[in-house]
């Protein structure tokens, strides 16, 4: 990688000790060009992430071209090198800068998007989106890549999105977990998350039973395996769907009823009997949040509790969700978040632990649900709602069991965060669907037979392999295929990359678009009588948020909406003999709180202020509200 130019704002020096912001070094990019890098041991030898055997995917762009676009998938370093181009080429537009460090060593950049000339990116209206959170889910990723260029060139040519850069800020984080995205699209390696060493079968060893890639091919595919004996009969949990007659897609049943076993890819490397069930990693970034934490597996001593998989040792054990909630404490300017994943196609919102009416302000609720439809407009996704009940029970029934699906709840989990403690909109969308565009059996369910339909009709069949015969080391005859893991199972073909960008993008900027915003309606200084003047600021929202949800109110994330004066230090000195006297409001901090601003609200403040002396006397009125923005404006009192 070349190195690097980054643009590091002077304000943001204030914020180092809370949200970890830092410059660059170059020498320290990516590990695996470092000798003394960290690195971690499997089955003796020096492994992670930096040093599994390397591939090049067709389905990916290694090196950065002339121009961008969007028929392939993009690496950490190509994604990198267009923040770093577009930093140089919009100075006006662009700060760029790491935000933190990832596990293993690699700089996690983040770009704060706004007008500068129009004021410091803190005193506007924020509103911040994040990919890259699961290491495989690399399509959200690509949205923020699509976002920031759509962005960067059109200001200045589309009139809304000039607007919204000059009265409002985004923040922008494309690869919120970088090793992870560095493992997925140089390796045949996939994991749930962050590549930090985990004992996921809880047996004294970390990440000591990975997938393998038998084969070389460089994709982590299925093994299905015919059951002969009497014990694999009695595991065989899989039959052929009858639903294709090729016989390529299996049927779950239970236990003992089904002809095959599924595997995946791999060896039994501890030898006990299971296969893969300690891969790399094993945390999930997106149970490590510090709403309604709950321990991992194992950490319900009483077995009668909830756990949670994957949630680190506690909340914010992880340096790459830390850095994202300290970016938002230390920025209470923002009132909407999206942080992506991949691959339920859904507006995903909160809560994750309770139905919506059971624990949200009605007026949030009002909000939320206006923003899923919103979000539909743009996706046609086929659900948006909260991922307690709705994501829980988007289909019906168990399609083994037929029972009847309840709500599950997630703990940890990003949108609780995100409304319940930070008091803001925030989703954590999914994008793409495995391919199940259409509902070909008419069953009311988008699954995998509809997958591989699709595959058939529009994709060339190129997202399914076909069974293949294959003599496994341990487990002898058996067949290796099924969907495409990477870009068929997990993210879609290149060729419909863009299209599930620019979409749930064009969301993300309407949300943006509707970010409260107050602005000053009416300035009036009028005389009382000698030397007592009426200073009145009259204001308005005129965005389509109010500058406070219900809940952030309750958690006080935002402070009332407030307005002050200021004059020279000197005029105010010797109390009754101050040249200049701010007599109302009475209190002692002169301000006046003004409550929260509404949507469409108008709401004024009168100051009465006494003034000595003939000569004309200069001051500034400032209107501070926490996520509607800052607002200064000059006066003078004159005889």
């Amino acid at each position: 990688m070349k190195k690097q130019l980054l643009f590091f704002p002077s304000f943001l020096l204030s914020t180092v000790l809370l949200a970890q912001v830092r410059p660059f070094v170059p020498e320290q990019v990516f590990p695996e060009k470092n000798t003394i890098s960290k690195h971690y041991l499997v089955s003796g030898e020096r492994h992670g992430t930096s040093f599994f055997k390397k591939f090049e995917f067709p389905e990916v762009e290694y090196r950065p071209g002339t121009a961008l676009d969007f028929t392939k998938y993009h690496t950490v370093d190509v994604m990198y090198h267009w923040y770093e181009t577009w930093a140089k080429q919009y100075p006006q537009l662009v700060d760029l800068y790491v935000i933190e460090e990832s596990f293993e060593g690699r700089p996690i950049y983040q770009m704060t998007l706004t007008n500068k000339t129009t004021g410091k990116d803190t005193d506007k209206p924020a509103a911040y989106f994040e990919g890259g959170r699961h290491s495989g889910e690399i399509t959200a990723s690509e949205s923020i890549l699509w976002m920031t260029q759509h962005l960067l060139e059109n200001y200045g040519k589309d009139p809304e999105i000039t607007a919204l850069l000059d009265t409002k800020v985004i923040y922008l984080r494309p690869q919120n977990n970088p090793d992870g995205s560095n493992m997925y699209l140089f390796t045949a390696q996939r994991n749930r998350s962050t590549v930090k060493p985990h004992d996921t079968d809880r047996d004294g060893l970390v990440d000591e039973d990975p997938e393998e890639d038998l084969n070389g091919d460089g994709i982590l595919y299925q093994i299905r395996k015919k059951a002969v004996t009497p014990e694999e009969k009695e595991k065989a949990n899989y039959i052929l769907d009858p639903r294709d007659p090729k016989g390529r897609l299996m049927k779950q049943t239970f236990p003992g009823k089904g002809e095959y076993i599924i595997y995946s890819e791999g060896i039994d490397n501890d030898g006990d009997g299971r296969y893969n069930e300690d891969g790399i990693g094993g945390l999930d970034l997106h149970r490590n949040y510090p709403e309604n934490w709950r321990p991992n597996t194992g950490g319900d001593l009483t077995g009668r509790g909830y756990i949670q998989f994957g949630a680190g040792e506690y909340p914010l054990s992880e340096i790459e969700s830390r850095a994202t909630v300290l970016w938002m404490l230390s920025h209470p300017n923002i009132s909407v978040v999206n942080s992506m994943d991949t691959r339920v196609p859904m507006h995903l919102r909160p809560p994750s632990t309770s139905k919506s009416e059971e624990r949200m302000y009605p007026q949030d609720l009002a909000i939320y649900k206006e923003m899923d439809q919103l979000g539909l407009s743009f996706t046609a996704y086929p659900w948006a709602g909260d991922v307690y009940e709705t994501y829980a029970t988007r289909y019906k029934v168990n399609s083994m069991t037929g029972d009847p699906l309840k709500p599950e709840p997630l703990f940890g989990h990003g949108p609780d965060f995100g409304y319940f403690y930070y008091g803001s909109i925030w989703y954590g969308d999914e994008l793409w669907n495995n391919g199940a565009m259409k509902d070909y059996d008419n069953d009311g369910i988008y699954d995998d037979y509809d997958g591989l339909m699709w595959d058939d009709e529009a994709n060339g069949s190129k997202g399914f392999k076909s069974w293949t015969a294959f003599t496994h080391p341990e487990l002898g005859e058996v067949e290796y295929g099924g969907f495409h893991p990477k870009f068929f199972g997990q993210n879609g073909p290149p060729w419909q990359l863009e299209s599930w960008a620019k979409k749930q993008a064009l969301f993300n900027i309407a949300m943006a678009k509707r970010l409260p915003q107050l602005v000053v309606d009416d300035l009036k200084v009028k005389k009382v009588k000698a030397g007592e003047y009426q200073v009145t600021l009259t204001w308005v929202n005129t965005g389509k948020l109010p500058v406070a949800l219900e809940q952030a109110k309750l958690v006080k994330i935002v402070q009332e909406d407030r307005v002050s004066l200021d004059f020279d230090k000197d005029l105010l000195k010797g109390d009754q003999e101050a040249t200049v006297r701010i007599v109302i409001p009475s209190l002692y901090d002169k301000t006046i709180y003004a409550g929260y601003t509404g949507v469409g609200e108008k709401k004024t403040a009168t100051f009465v202020v006494q003034v000595k002396g003939d000569a004309p006397v200069k001051g500034k009125i400032k209107l501070s509200s926490t996520r509607g923005g800052f607002i200064e404006k000059e006066f003078t009192l004159s005889n």
